[in-house]
C-alpha cells in the first residue's frame, strides 16, 4: 500500500468506525486497514505548508495536494475501528450475548446518590471564527456538527428520527432540531439502520455496520409503534436472541416480511406477527458462524457479511441478496432463490455480478416501481486503484433489480460534477466501503441523490450529477478564510462521510435529511444551487440538543473564574467550552484523541490527533488575526515524539502529565518518552525515551506520579498470538523493568485500557482491563476481573473487580479522598474507599461507552468523556452527603 497524497489539515479522515456495545471478534487486518508499523503509511501532519509558505496561502484556495508532506488515509478508519475491536476481543473470540448479560448485571446494582450532568449539549461549530487558522476546521462549512448518525427515517408530518452510531435514537417533531432521546432505556444504544414501516412503526437495527465486519455489535432489531410519542424499551424486541451481537446494515420490507441484513447472514421476520424467532434465510460460510467447526478461524468475521436486498417490485418473494466483504471473498455477490436453495445469480447489464467487484453494495427501488439505483464498491478497485474503490453507480430502468443495469457514474464523472475531491489518491469512492446512502425522491423516480464521501444529486435517472454537498469548501473559489465570515464567501455545505438519507415534508414541502460523520443536515429536495451545482441551502440541524459526539478524552483547568473543558474526537477535532460560552469552538481539527490540560490554565492545551502527533497551544488556540500579516506568530505547535515519524504508536496512544507538576509529560508509543518543559514545549526533539517497550510492543495506557511510570502495552495487539504487559520504572530513568504477568493467574492476559497512581503513595496503582473474562472470551489467559490493585509498585496485584458486571473497563480513576471510579462499555461504577462493592455511579447517565475519567482541578467534580454521547460530569461532594 503506498502513502495518499496531500490533504489539508482540516478532516484528516482518520475517522474511526466506532462504536458499538459488542465485540464478537477481532478481525484479521485486510486491504482496507493496514497494521501499525512499518506497513502503514506514516502519520499524516496537520500542517498545510511551513510557516514560510503560509502567507501565500492566506486568502487563497486551498490544493487538497498543497504539500506533499501531507497525506489523508481512508485505511485509518479501518485501522482504528480494528484497533477498537482489539482492546474488547483479545485474546480471542467472545461469544455472542456478553454484553447482553453485562447489562443486565448493571440493573441490579445499586446506584449512588448524586445525578450526571450533560456539559457538552450545547451548540458545536467547527467553523467557529474565534479559532480560525489554517490549522484548524474552521471555514470548511460544515457549520454546528455532532456525531455520526448512521440511521435515518422521517414521515409526511415532519417528525424525524436519528440514530447516532453509538448514541442511540432521537426525534425531532420540526423536521430536524430540537432533538429527543428515545432509546435510552435499550442496552445498545449503537444504530445499523433506522426504517418506518407501512403502519408507521419505526424499526430499529442496533449494531453498527459501516465498517462491514463485526467490530461494533449491538442486540438485535426494535419495534417502536407510536415513534410520534414513545420511547423504544427491551420489551420492544422482535424475535429472541438470534440478531445479539451481530451488526446490521439494512432493513427492508418486501411484501409482508422484513429481512435484517447482519454480518452472520440475512434473516427475515413476519412484519405482520411480531413474536416469534428470526428465520436464518441464507449464509454463505455457515461453518464459520459461532458453534460452527471453523468459528475460530482469524477471518470468521468476514466470511457471512450480507450488505442489502432488492425484490422485484411485481414479485416481492423473488429477493437477491447482495453478499460480500469489502476488501473481497470467495462468497462475494449476489444471491437469489431457485428451487428451495441459495444460487448465485448474474444480474443482466452493466453492474458487474463477481466475486472481484461485488463488495459494499447499497440498493434502492423508486416508490412507484419504475427504477432500482445501486452503489457498488469493488474489492479490486480498493486494492489496485489508490483513487477511489467505487465502482460505479448504476440504474434499471426496467424497475427490476435483476437488470439490466446501465452504469450512471462512475469516480471519474463523480469528480467532474462539482466535487471537491478531484486530486490522484482521492476521489470520490476512495471511502466507497464505508459511505454509502441512496435516496430517491419519492415523487420522481428519476430524481436521486447518492451519498459518498460528498452528497451528489442526479435529475434525469443518473445520466447526469451535481455535488450538492462537496466535502469541503477548500479549493473553491470562493473560499475565504476571513475571520468575519462564518465560510468565506462560500456557502455551508455538510461535514463529509455520508452514511443515512430520508426524505420528510415541513409545511407542505420535501426536503431531503442527510446524516454523516458531523450529524444532520437538511435541504429541501428541490433545493437552490450556485452555478458549480453546490448547493446555497443546506442547514445544520446540530443545535445542541443531540449529542451523540463521540469523544476519546475530556481534560479540565481553570479559565477566567470557571473552567474550561476540552476533549478530543472521533472525526470533530478538538472541542473546546469556555465559561460564559453558549456555543463550543474546535480550536483543532481532523481527529482527536488524547489530551491534556493545565489544571492551573484551561488555555494551556495539549492534543493528539493520531499516532502520537502531538500540539500544544497556550493561549486556547485563539487566533487574533497576526498571522496574517507575521505568519510566525502561529497559536498551535506540533511537537510529536520520535514514535510519531516511525508509526510505532497506537492509533489513540496515551499521554499523560504528573498531577503534581504539569511540567511531566508521559508519552506512549514503542518508547515511554518523557518530557519536562510542560506546556512551554516547542519540538518533538525536547522529548527522550525511558525506556523500549520491545519491537512490535507498543503502549495502550501510561500513568505517573511521585517519580514512578506506569505503562501498559500491547503487541501482538489482535487475537492471533496477543501478548501484553506492563512496564514500571523511575522518571529519571532508573529502575525500568517489565513486570511478570503470568498468563493464567493473577492479572489477566487482556488488553491493559488504564492506571491511576495513588498521590500520596506512587507505589500504590490500580489498572483497569478490557475485554470480557473466560466465561466469555475463548483465548489463552483470558482469565477473570477488571480492576485490579497493587501496593508495591505491580510486583503484585490483588483482584478487586468483587460484584462488577463482566464488562470491558476503559478507564480509573481515584476519586472522592480514596475511593475508585471505573469507566466501561456500558457504564460508570463507584467503590467507597475501605469497602469491597461497586455500585453505578449516580442517575441519569445514558447507557453508553465511557472511555475517560478526569477529576477537575478542585477535585470535586469527575468528568467522563463518553464515545457516544459527548462529556458528562458528577458532583463527587454528593457522595460525601450520602456517607
Amino acid at each position: 500500500m503506498s502513502p495518499h497524497p496531500t490533504f489539508t489539515p482540516w478532516h484528516r479522515l482518520a475517522v474511526a468506525a466506532t462504536a458499538s456495545l459488542a465485540v464478537i471478534i477481532t478481525p484479521a487486518m485486510s486491504a482496507a486497514a493496514s497494521p501499525a508499523g512499518k506497513d502503514r503509511p506514516e502519520p499524516y501532519r496537520r500542517h498545510v505548508a511551513v510557516a514560510a509558505d503560509r502567507a501565500q496561502q492566506v486568502g487563497q484556495p486551498r490544493s487538497l495536494a498543497a504539500d506533499e508532506d501531507e497525506g489523508e488515509d481512508p485505511e485509518e478508519i479501518a485501522e482504528q475501528a480494528e484497533q477498537y475491536a482489539e482492546a474488547r476481543s483479545a485474546p480471542g473470540i467472545v461469544a455472542p450475548g456478553a454484553y447482553s448479560a453485562a447489562w443486565a448485571q448493571q440493573q441490579a446494582l445499586p446506584k449512588t446518590s448524586g445525578r450526571w450532568q450533560s456539559v457538552t449539549d450545547v451548540p458545536y461549530n467547527s467553523d467557529d471564527p474565534r479559532y480560525r487558522d489554517i490549522e484548524s476546521n474552521s471555514s470548511g462549512g460544515a457549520g454546528f456538527v455532532t456525531g455520526r448518525i448512521t440511521g435515518m427515517a422521517a414521515d409526511s408530518l415532519g417528525y424525524v428520527y436519528a440514530g447516532a452510531a453509538n448514541g442511540g435514537v432521537w426525534r425531532s417533531r420540526t423536521g430536524g432540531g430540537r432533538w429527543q432521546p428515545i432509546a435510552d432505556r435499550v442496552s445498545s444504544p449503537s444504530t445499523g439502520d433506522l426504517r418506518l414501516d407501512r403502519a408507521g412503526r419505526l424499526w430499529w437495527a442496533t449494531g453498527e455496520a459501516n465498517t462491514s465486519a463485526s467490530s461494533f455489535v449491538g442486540s438485535g432489531v426494535y419495534v417502536l409503534r407510536d415513534p410520534r410519542h414513545g420511547s423504544f424499551r427491551p420489551a420492544d424486541r422482535v424475535g429472541g436472541t438470534e440478531l445479539e451481537s451481530t451488526i446490521i446494515r439494512k432493513l427492508r420490507f418486501f411484501g409482508d416480511t422484513v429481512w435484517a441484513a447482519t454480518n452472520r447472514g440475512a434473516y427475515s421476520h413476519s412484519l405482520t406477527r411480531l413474536s416469534g424467532p428470526w428465520k436464518r434465510e441464507f449464509a454463505p460460510n455457515p461453518s464459520y458462524l459461532p458453534g460452527g467447526a471453523q468459528a475460530a478461524d482469524a477471518d470468521a468475521a468476514y466470511k457471512n457479511i450480507i450488505n442489502d436486498f432488492a425484490a422485484d417490485p411485481k414479485h416481492p418473494d423473488r429477493v437477491i441478496i447482495a453478499a460480500g466483504w469489502r476488501s473481497g471473498d470467495d462468497y462475494n455477490g449476489f444471491y437469489t432463490r431457485r428451487g428451495g436453495a441459495w444460487q448465485r445469480t448474474v444480474l443482466a447489464g452493466e453492474m458487474p455480478s463477481d466475486a472481484a467487484n461485488v463488495g459494499m453494495v447499497t440498493l434502492a427501488p423508486s416508490a412507484d416501481g419504475s427504477r432500482y439505483y445501486a452503489i457498488e464498491q469493488s474489492p479490486t478497485q480498493l486494492t489496485t486503484n489508490p483513487d477511489s474503490a467505487l465502482q460505479g453507480i448504476y440504474v434499471s430502468r426496467s424497475g427490476s433489480p435483476f437488470g439490466p443495469w446501465t452504469l450512471g457514474a462512475d469516480y471519474r464523472e463523480l469528480a467532474a460534477s462539482g466535487s471537491a475531491l478531484t486530486d490522484p489518491g482521492y476521489m470520490p469512492g476512495v471511502q466507497s466501503w464505508y459511505n454509502q446512502f441512496l435516496q430517491v425522491d419519492p415523487a420522481d423516480p428519476d430524481h436521486v441523490y447518492v451519498g459518498l464521501e460528498e452528497v451528489f444529486e442526479s435529475a434525469d435517472g443518473g445520466a447526469h450529477w451535481t455535488t450538492p454537498g462537496p466535502y469541503w469548501n477548500f479549493g473553491f473559489a470562493c473560499w475565504s478564510i476571513d475571520p468575519s465570515k462564518q465560510t468565506g464567501d462560500c456557502h455551508q455545505t455538510t461535514h463529509p462521510d455520508q452514511h443515512s438519507a430520508a426524505v420528510t415534508r415541513l409545511h407542505g414541502k420535501p426536503y431531503l435529511v442527510v446524516g454523516d460523520d458531523g450529524g444532520a443536515y437538511r435541504r429541501p429536495v428541490h433545493g437552490a444551487a450556485d452555478a458549480d451545482g453546490h448547493a446555497t441551502d443546506w442547514r445544520s440541524l446540530n443545535d445542541g440538543t443531540m449529542d451523540v459526539l463521540q469523544y476519546y478524552s475530556v481534560g479540565v483547568g481553570r479559565d477566567r473564574g470557571g473552567v474550561a473543558v476540552s476533549g478530543g474526537l472521533q472525526d470533530n477535532g478538538q472541542s473546546l467550552l469556555r465559561p460564559y460560552d453558549r456555543v463550543m469552538g474546535s480550536n483543532f481539527g481532523g481527529d482527536g484523541t488524547d489530551t491534556i490540560v493545565d489544571p492551573r490554565n484551561g488555555c494551556n492545551i495539549a492534543e493528539e490527533y493520531v499516532y502520537l502527533d502531538i500540539w500544544v497551544t497556550q493561549n486556547c488556540a485563539v487566533n487574533d488575526g497576526s498571522w496574517v500579516t507575521d505568519p510566525s506568530l502561529a497559536t498551535s505547535y506540533e511537537v510529536a515524539p520520535p514514535d510519531n515519524e516511525t508509526g510505532a504508536a497506537r492509533f489513540v496512544a496515551p499521554i499523560t502529565a504528573d498531577p503534581r507538576d504539569s511540567r511531566l509529560w508521559i508519552a506512549g508509543g514503542q518508547h515511554v518518552w518523557i518530557q519536562r518543559h510542560g506546556f512551554a514545549i516547542r519540538s518533538g526533539d525536547e522529548w527522550r525515551s525511558l525506556f523500549d517497550l520491545g519491537d512490535g510492543h507498543v503502549a495502550t495506557a501510561v500513568a505517573t506520579s511521585g517519580g514512578y511510570v506506569y505503562a501498559g502495552w500491547c503487541g501482538p495487539c489482535n487475537n492471533q498470538g496477543f501478548t501484553r504487559g506492563i512496564a514500571v520504572g523511575r522518571t529519571d530513568g532508573s529502575g525500568w523493568h517489565q513486570l511478570t504477568l503470568p498468563v493464567e493467574g493473577t492479572l489477566p492476559n487482556r488488553y491493559v485500557s488504564g492506571f491511576d497512581v495513588d498521590g500520596r503513595n506512587p507505589r500504590h496503582v490500580v489498572v483497569a482491563i478490557n475485554g470480557f473474562s473466560r466465561k466469555w472470551t475463548e483465548g489463552p489467559g483470558a482469565g477473570v476481573g477488571h480492576v485490579f490493585e497493587s501496593y508495591d509498585a505491580g510486583s503484585h496485584w490483588t483482584d478487586i473487580s468483587a460484584n462488577l458486571p463482566d464488562v470491558p473497563a476503559n478507564t480509573v480513576s481515584m476519586v472522592d479522598g480514596g475511593g475508585l471510579a471505573l469507566g466501561t462499555d456500558t457504564g460508570i461504577f463507584y467503590r467507597p474507599e475501605r469497602e469491597r462493592r461497586w455500585s453505578v455511579l449516580g442517575h441519569d447517565l445514558p447507557t453508553t461507552t465511557t472511555l475517560q475519567l478526569k477529576t477537575g482541578p478542585t477535585g470535586r467534580n469527575l468528568y467522563a468523556a463518553t464515545h457516544g454521547r459527548g462529556i458528562w460530569q458528577f458532583d463527587l461532594s454528593a457522595l460525601r452527603r450520602h456517607h
